[in-house]
């Protein structure tokens, strides 16, 4: 268990979590069984929430089966139709870190992880026991200007870490990645996109609220976001 922390999402508000550590032999069974039960993966560390005053950090999956674009979904998937997807192991390469570091420079100036450097980066793509890979999009000129980090599941994928050419913000990339993903799953017939964790009252976590049909876990386990909101 950490020590309080300010919280990121929540002014004023504090949190701590609890940690488990991935074993190589049973690495992927461990990381399938906590991934469901609310828990997030970090090179070899999963971790949960367990702010002794708030459950505002819900974990939230994404029905892919039953999921259905919306308008402005559908003109996102356009935009990059002239995109190339490379599904590879999670090995990483100075081109991979050259865009994260652009990406954190561009967009979470400040943050935990903007000081990053290749090592800590190499060990965050390859030091892990879960089944894990990367994928590249690349444009028509085989720039790299995608990447997403993302655990196989027993019932889909997890996105572990997503970044992206910030200069590209025509293109909605975040967002493209997980409409991609949606589509993976459901090429699969994989039931469940896991998008880590949704915060209502953060501006910051809305977009994930918006790929519906979703589940949110709570006390009762996962319930679908509808029967949540009339409730």
């Amino acid at each position: 268990m950490t020590i309080p922390a300010p919280c990121p999402y929540l002014k004023g508000r504090m949190e701590r979590k609890i940690f488990a550590q991935l074993d190589p032999i049973i690495g992927p069974y461990l990381n399938n069984y906590l991934t469901h039960s609310g828990f997030r993966r970090s090179q070899n560390v999963l971790y949960r929430p367990a702010c002794e005053d708030c459950q505002a950090c819900r974990s939230l999956r994404v029905s892919t089966i039953a999921f259905q674009p919306t308008t402005s979904m559908k003109r996102i998937v356009r935009k990059n139709k002239d995109l190339s997807a490379t599904l590879a192991p999670a090995l990483a390469t100075e081109e991979q870190f050259d865009l994260m570091s652009r990406y954190l420079k561009g967009r979470h100036m400040g943050g935990g992880m903007s000081e990053m450097d290749y090592a800590r980066y190499e060990m965050m793509v390859e030091e892990c026991a879960a089944e894990t890979q990367i994928v590249e999009y690349r444009n028509f000129d085989g720039k790299l200007i995608a990447c997403v980090l993302i655990d196989v599941l027993m019932d889909g994928y997890s996105m572990v870490y997503s970044f992206f050419d910030p200069e590209e913000r025509k293109r909605s990339l975040g967002h493209y990645m997980i409409l991609d993903h949606i589509e993976r799953c459901q090429a699969q017939e994989q039931p469940w996109l896991y998008l880590g964790y949704w915060v209502k009252e953060s501006p910051k976590m809305d977009y994930k609220a918006k790929y519906r049909p979703c589940q949110i876990l709570g006390v009762y386990g996962w319930q679908d976001m509808e029967s949540i909101d009339e409730a």
